[in-house]
Protein backbone atom coordinates (compact mmCIF):
# COMPACT_ATOMS: atom_id res chain seq x y z
CA UNK A 1 0.00 0.00 0.00
CA UNK A 2 1.04 3.58 -0.56
CA UNK A 3 -0.40 7.07 -0.49
CA UNK A 4 -2.21 7.65 -3.79
CA UNK A 5 -5.05 10.12 -3.24
CA UNK A 6 -5.15 13.85 -2.49
CA UNK A 7 -2.78 15.32 0.13
CA UNK A 8 -4.24 15.48 3.61
CA UNK A 9 -4.62 19.27 3.63
CA UNK A 10 -6.74 19.02 0.48
CA UNK A 11 -8.75 16.10 1.84
CA UNK A 12 -9.82 18.15 4.83
CA UNK A 13 -11.58 20.67 2.58
CA UNK A 14 -12.49 18.41 -0.35
CA UNK A 15 -16.05 18.59 -1.67
CA UNK A 16 -17.58 16.24 -4.20
CA UNK A 17 -18.50 17.55 -7.64
CA UNK A 18 -21.44 15.12 -7.82
CA UNK A 19 -24.78 16.87 -8.28
CA UNK A 20 -27.77 15.75 -6.25
CA UNK A 21 -30.71 14.61 -8.43
CA UNK A 22 -33.48 17.22 -8.45
CA UNK A 23 -36.02 14.60 -7.38
CA UNK A 24 -33.80 13.00 -4.72
CA UNK A 25 -36.13 13.64 -1.78
CA UNK A 26 -39.25 12.72 -3.73
CA UNK A 27 -37.63 9.51 -4.96
CA UNK A 28 -36.75 8.33 -1.47
CA UNK A 29 -39.99 9.51 0.09
CA UNK A 30 -42.03 7.50 -2.43
CA UNK A 31 -39.78 4.46 -2.06
CA UNK A 32 -40.03 4.42 1.73
CA UNK A 33 -43.77 5.15 1.76
CA UNK A 34 -44.33 2.15 -0.49
CA UNK A 35 -42.23 -0.11 1.74
CA UNK A 36 -44.08 1.02 4.86
CA UNK A 37 -47.47 0.49 3.22
CA UNK A 38 -46.54 -3.10 2.38
CA UNK A 39 -44.90 -3.91 5.73
CA UNK A 40 -46.05 -6.66 8.04
CA UNK A 41 -45.23 -6.75 11.76
CA UNK A 42 -41.73 -8.03 12.49
CA UNK A 43 -41.43 -11.64 13.61
CA UNK A 44 -39.08 -12.07 16.57
CA UNK A 45 -38.26 -15.65 17.58
CA UNK A 46 -35.99 -16.58 20.47
CA UNK A 47 -32.98 -18.71 19.54
CA UNK A 48 -31.27 -21.06 21.98
CA UNK A 49 -27.49 -20.72 21.94
CA UNK A 50 -24.60 -21.55 24.20
CA UNK A 51 -24.05 -17.83 24.85
CA UNK A 52 -25.37 -17.83 28.41
CA UNK A 53 -25.07 -14.12 29.08
CA UNK A 54 -27.01 -13.14 25.95
CA UNK A 55 -30.62 -13.22 24.83
CA UNK A 56 -30.68 -13.99 21.09
CA UNK A 57 -33.58 -13.69 18.66
CA UNK A 58 -33.99 -14.40 14.97
CA UNK A 59 -35.81 -11.45 13.39
CA UNK A 60 -37.66 -11.18 10.10
CA UNK A 61 -38.87 -7.70 9.18
CA UNK A 62 -40.35 -6.14 6.05
CA UNK A 63 -37.86 -4.28 3.89
CA UNK A 64 -38.11 -2.95 0.34
CA UNK A 65 -41.46 -3.71 -1.24
CA UNK A 66 -42.57 -5.52 1.90
CA UNK A 67 -40.03 -8.28 1.19
CA UNK A 68 -38.70 -10.16 4.24
CA UNK A 69 -35.24 -9.34 5.56
CA UNK A 70 -33.46 -11.37 8.24
CA UNK A 71 -31.57 -10.00 11.23
CA UNK A 72 -30.07 -11.07 14.53
CA UNK A 73 -31.20 -9.35 17.69
CA UNK A 74 -28.68 -9.82 20.50
CA UNK A 75 -28.98 -8.26 23.95
CA UNK A 76 -27.65 -8.78 27.46
CA UNK A 77 -29.64 -11.37 29.36
CA UNK A 78 -31.34 -10.32 32.57
CA UNK A 79 -31.66 -6.62 31.74
CA UNK A 80 -35.28 -5.62 32.28
CA UNK A 81 -35.14 -1.88 31.65
CA UNK A 82 -34.79 0.12 28.43
CA UNK A 83 -31.73 -0.46 26.26
CA UNK A 84 -30.07 1.54 23.51
CA UNK A 85 -30.18 -0.35 20.23
CA UNK A 86 -27.25 -0.46 17.81
CA UNK A 87 -28.38 -1.29 14.28
CA UNK A 88 -25.42 -2.63 12.32
CA UNK A 89 -25.03 -3.08 8.58
CA UNK A 90 -22.58 -5.50 6.95
CA UNK A 91 -19.66 -5.11 4.56
CA UNK A 92 -19.82 -5.99 0.88
CA UNK A 93 -20.39 -9.66 0.11
CA UNK A 94 -21.11 -10.74 3.68
CA UNK A 95 -24.27 -11.90 5.40
CA UNK A 96 -25.31 -12.04 9.03
CA UNK A 97 -23.44 -15.32 9.63
CA UNK A 98 -23.42 -16.74 13.16
CA UNK A 99 -24.48 -14.94 16.33
CA UNK A 100 -21.00 -15.38 17.80
CA UNK A 101 -19.67 -13.12 15.01
CA UNK A 102 -21.42 -10.17 16.70
CA UNK A 103 -20.55 -9.85 20.39
CA UNK A 104 -19.07 -6.34 20.76
CA UNK A 105 -22.19 -4.24 21.24
CA UNK A 106 -24.07 -6.62 23.51
CA UNK A 107 -20.91 -6.87 25.64
CA UNK A 108 -21.01 -3.08 25.87
CA UNK A 109 -24.57 -3.22 27.17
CA UNK A 110 -26.52 -2.54 23.98
CA UNK A 111 -29.23 -4.40 22.17
CA UNK A 112 -27.73 -5.19 18.78
CA UNK A 113 -29.78 -5.60 15.60
CA UNK A 114 -27.59 -6.99 12.80
CA UNK A 115 -29.27 -6.64 9.40
CA UNK A 116 -28.63 -9.33 6.80
CA UNK A 117 -27.89 -7.91 3.33
CA UNK A 118 -30.24 -9.13 0.63
CA UNK A 119 -28.61 -11.29 -2.02
CA UNK A 120 -25.22 -11.27 -0.28
CA UNK A 121 -23.55 -13.83 1.93
CA UNK A 122 -21.44 -15.76 -0.57
CA UNK A 123 -18.28 -13.70 -0.26
CA UNK A 124 -16.94 -14.05 3.28
CA UNK A 125 -19.84 -14.64 5.71
CA UNK A 126 -23.05 -16.56 5.03
CA UNK A 127 -26.40 -14.81 4.60
CA UNK A 128 -30.07 -15.78 4.66
CA UNK A 129 -31.96 -13.06 2.75
CA UNK A 130 -32.68 -13.45 -0.99
CA UNK A 131 -33.04 -10.57 -3.44
CA UNK A 132 -36.05 -11.57 -5.55
CA UNK A 133 -35.82 -8.64 -7.95
CA UNK A 134 -34.50 -9.17 -11.48
CA UNK A 135 -32.06 -6.94 -13.32
CA UNK A 136 -30.60 -6.24 -16.73
CA UNK A 137 -26.96 -6.58 -17.78
CA UNK A 138 -24.51 -6.27 -14.90
CA UNK A 139 -20.90 -6.83 -14.03
CA UNK A 140 -20.46 -9.74 -11.58
CA UNK A 141 -21.15 -8.43 -8.10
CA UNK A 142 -23.81 -6.03 -6.81
CA UNK A 143 -22.71 -2.50 -7.70
CA UNK A 144 -24.19 -2.58 -11.23
CA UNK A 145 -27.24 -4.78 -10.57
CA UNK A 146 -30.17 -2.90 -12.11
CA UNK A 147 -27.99 0.19 -12.55
CA UNK A 148 -29.68 1.47 -15.70
CA UNK A 149 -32.65 2.82 -13.75
CA UNK A 150 -32.71 4.14 -10.17
CA UNK A 151 -36.04 2.35 -9.63
CA UNK A 152 -34.54 -1.06 -10.42
CA UNK A 153 -31.16 -0.43 -8.80
CA UNK A 154 -29.98 -2.93 -6.21
CA UNK A 155 -28.96 -0.30 -3.65
CA UNK A 156 -32.39 1.29 -3.72
CA UNK A 157 -33.62 -1.96 -2.21
CA UNK A 158 -30.77 -2.35 0.28
CA UNK A 159 -30.99 1.24 1.55
CA UNK A 160 -34.73 0.82 1.99
CA UNK A 161 -34.03 -2.32 4.01
CA UNK A 162 -31.63 -0.30 6.16
CA UNK A 163 -34.19 2.40 6.94
CA UNK A 164 -36.77 -0.26 7.74
CA UNK A 165 -34.24 -1.90 10.09
CA UNK A 166 -34.02 1.37 12.01
CA UNK A 167 -37.81 1.55 12.18
CA UNK A 168 -37.95 -2.07 13.34
CA UNK A 169 -35.43 -1.31 16.09
CA UNK A 170 -37.39 1.72 17.26
CA UNK A 171 -40.52 -0.43 17.57
CA UNK A 172 -38.88 -2.92 19.95
CA UNK A 173 -40.59 -2.69 23.36
CA UNK A 174 -37.33 -2.12 25.23
CA UNK A 175 -35.74 0.27 22.71
CA UNK A 176 -34.46 3.48 24.21
CA UNK A 177 -32.43 5.28 21.56
CA UNK A 178 -31.29 3.86 18.22
CA UNK A 179 -27.83 4.25 16.71
CA UNK A 180 -26.51 2.94 13.37
CA UNK A 181 -23.10 1.58 12.47
CA UNK A 182 -21.17 -0.31 9.84
CA UNK A 183 -17.86 -0.82 8.08
CA UNK A 184 -17.34 -0.27 4.33
CA UNK A 185 -20.67 -1.09 2.65
CA UNK A 186 -22.12 -1.14 6.15
CA UNK A 187 -20.73 2.34 6.77
CA UNK A 188 -22.32 3.62 3.57
CA UNK A 189 -25.65 2.12 4.61
CA UNK A 190 -25.32 3.72 8.06
CA UNK A 191 -24.91 7.15 6.46
CA UNK A 192 -27.88 6.54 4.17
CA UNK A 193 -30.12 5.21 6.92
CA UNK A 194 -29.26 8.15 9.17
CA UNK A 195 -29.85 10.66 6.40
CA UNK A 196 -33.27 9.19 5.63
CA UNK A 197 -34.34 8.57 9.24
CA UNK A 198 -33.83 12.04 10.69
CA UNK A 199 -34.28 12.29 14.45
CA UNK A 200 -35.05 8.56 14.69
CA UNK A 201 -31.27 7.99 14.78
CA UNK A 202 -29.30 9.21 17.80
CA UNK A 203 -25.80 8.47 16.52
CA UNK A 204 -23.93 7.33 13.42
CA UNK A 205 -20.73 5.28 13.25
CA UNK A 206 -19.36 4.76 9.74
CA UNK A 207 -15.93 3.20 9.22
CA UNK A 208 -14.27 3.64 5.79
CA UNK A 209 -17.73 3.95 4.17
CA UNK A 210 -18.47 2.62 0.69
CA UNK A 211 -20.93 4.28 -1.74
CA UNK A 212 -19.52 7.78 -1.24
CA UNK A 213 -18.53 10.15 -4.06
CA UNK A 214 -19.13 7.24 -6.42
CA UNK A 215 -18.41 9.12 -9.63
CA UNK A 216 -14.90 9.89 -8.38
CA UNK A 217 -14.33 6.50 -6.78
CA UNK A 218 -14.92 4.52 -9.97
CA UNK A 219 -12.22 6.55 -11.75
CA UNK A 220 -9.39 6.47 -9.19
CA UNK A 221 -9.25 2.87 -7.96
CA UNK A 222 -8.89 -0.46 -9.72
CA UNK A 223 -10.14 -2.37 -6.67
CA UNK A 224 -13.52 -4.04 -6.48
CA UNK A 225 -16.31 -3.23 -5.85
CA UNK A 226 -15.81 0.09 -7.66
CA UNK A 227 -13.95 -1.68 -10.47
CA UNK A 228 -17.18 -3.56 -11.22
CA UNK A 229 -18.62 -0.27 -12.42
CA UNK A 230 -15.66 0.47 -14.69
CA UNK A 231 -15.91 -3.01 -16.24
CA UNK A 232 -19.61 -2.48 -16.88
CA UNK A 233 -18.99 0.88 -18.56
CA UNK A 234 -16.13 -0.50 -20.65
CA UNK A 235 -18.49 -3.11 -22.09
CA UNK A 236 -21.49 -0.75 -22.23
CA UNK A 237 -20.07 2.69 -23.07
CA UNK A 238 -23.39 3.99 -24.41
CA UNK A 239 -24.97 3.23 -21.04
CA UNK A 240 -22.30 4.78 -18.83
CA UNK A 241 -24.03 8.15 -18.45
CA UNK A 242 -27.28 6.50 -17.35
CA UNK A 243 -25.43 4.26 -14.89
CA UNK A 244 -23.69 7.29 -13.38
CA UNK A 245 -27.02 9.09 -13.12
CA UNK A 246 -28.46 6.13 -11.23
CA UNK A 247 -25.72 5.92 -8.60
CA UNK A 248 -26.27 9.59 -7.75
CA UNK A 249 -29.46 8.47 -5.98
CA UNK A 250 -27.51 6.30 -3.50
CA UNK A 251 -24.38 8.42 -2.97
CA UNK A 252 -23.43 9.10 0.61
CA UNK A 253 -22.51 12.70 -0.24
CA UNK A 254 -26.23 13.35 -0.82
CA UNK A 255 -27.40 11.60 2.35
CA UNK A 256 -24.74 13.28 4.51
CA UNK A 257 -26.28 16.81 4.54
CA UNK A 258 -29.50 15.27 5.88
CA UNK A 259 -27.84 13.63 8.89
CA UNK A 260 -28.93 15.28 12.13
CA UNK A 261 -27.28 12.91 14.63
CA UNK A 262 -23.68 13.15 15.86
CA UNK A 263 -21.41 11.11 13.59
CA UNK A 264 -18.12 9.26 13.96
CA UNK A 265 -16.39 8.44 10.65
CA UNK A 266 -13.07 6.76 9.91
CA UNK A 267 -10.87 7.16 6.86
CA UNK A 268 -7.61 5.43 5.91
CA UNK A 269 -5.08 7.20 3.70
CA UNK A 270 -3.89 3.98 2.02
CA UNK A 271 -7.38 2.63 1.35
CA UNK A 272 -7.54 1.46 -2.27
CA UNK A 273 -11.06 0.05 -1.83
CA UNK A 274 -12.82 3.17 -0.51
CA UNK A 275 -10.36 5.95 -1.37
CA UNK A 276 -9.92 8.55 1.37
CA UNK A 277 -11.15 11.45 -0.76
CA UNK A 278 -14.49 9.71 -1.20
CA UNK A 279 -14.85 9.26 2.56
CA UNK A 280 -13.88 12.88 3.20
CA UNK A 281 -16.44 13.97 0.60
CA UNK A 282 -19.23 12.48 2.72
CA UNK A 283 -17.72 13.50 6.05
CA UNK A 284 -17.23 17.12 4.96
CA UNK A 285 -20.89 17.26 3.87
CA UNK A 286 -22.25 16.31 7.32
CA UNK A 287 -23.51 19.61 8.76
CA UNK A 288 -23.66 18.87 12.48
CA UNK A 289 -21.57 17.37 15.24
CA UNK A 290 -18.98 14.98 13.81
CA UNK A 291 -15.62 13.41 14.53
CA UNK A 292 -13.10 11.86 12.14
CA UNK A 293 -10.69 9.08 13.05
CA UNK A 294 -7.85 9.13 10.55
CA UNK A 295 -5.54 6.15 10.00
CA UNK A 296 -2.54 7.26 7.98
CA UNK A 297 -0.98 3.82 7.58
CA UNK A 298 -4.08 1.69 7.08
CA UNK A 299 -5.78 0.34 4.00
CA UNK A 300 -9.38 -0.80 3.97
CA UNK A 301 -9.03 -2.38 7.43
CA UNK A 302 -9.69 1.17 8.59
CA UNK A 303 -8.33 1.14 12.12
CA UNK A 304 -9.30 -2.41 13.09
CA UNK A 305 -9.61 -2.83 16.85
CA UNK A 306 -8.46 0.75 17.40
CA UNK A 307 -11.62 2.03 15.73
CA UNK A 308 -13.87 -0.53 17.42
CA UNK A 309 -12.72 0.72 20.83
CA UNK A 310 -13.17 4.31 19.72
CA UNK A 311 -16.69 3.52 18.47
CA UNK A 312 -17.75 2.12 21.84
CA UNK A 313 -16.40 5.21 23.62
CA UNK A 314 -18.22 7.46 21.15
CA UNK A 315 -21.56 5.68 21.55
CA UNK A 316 -21.26 5.59 25.34
CA UNK A 317 -20.53 9.32 25.45
CA UNK A 318 -23.62 10.05 23.36
CA UNK A 319 -25.83 8.08 25.71
CA UNK A 320 -24.25 9.30 28.96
Amino acid sequence: MALFDLPLDQLRTYRSAAKEPVDFDAFWSATLDEARALAAPAAVTEVRTGLRTLHVSDVSFSGYGGQPVKAWLIRPRGVDGPLPVMVEFIGYGGGRGFVNDWLLWSAAGYAHLVMDTRGQGGGWRAGDTPDPEGSGPQSPGFLTRGVLDPHTYYYRRVITDAVRAVETARALPFAERVLVSGISQGGGLALAAAGLSGDAVAGVIASVPFLCDIRRAVTITNNDPYAEFARFCRLNPARAAQALSTVDYVDGVHFAPRITAPALVSAALMDLTCPPSTVFAAYNAIPGTKELELYEWDGHDGGRGHFAARAVDFANALLA
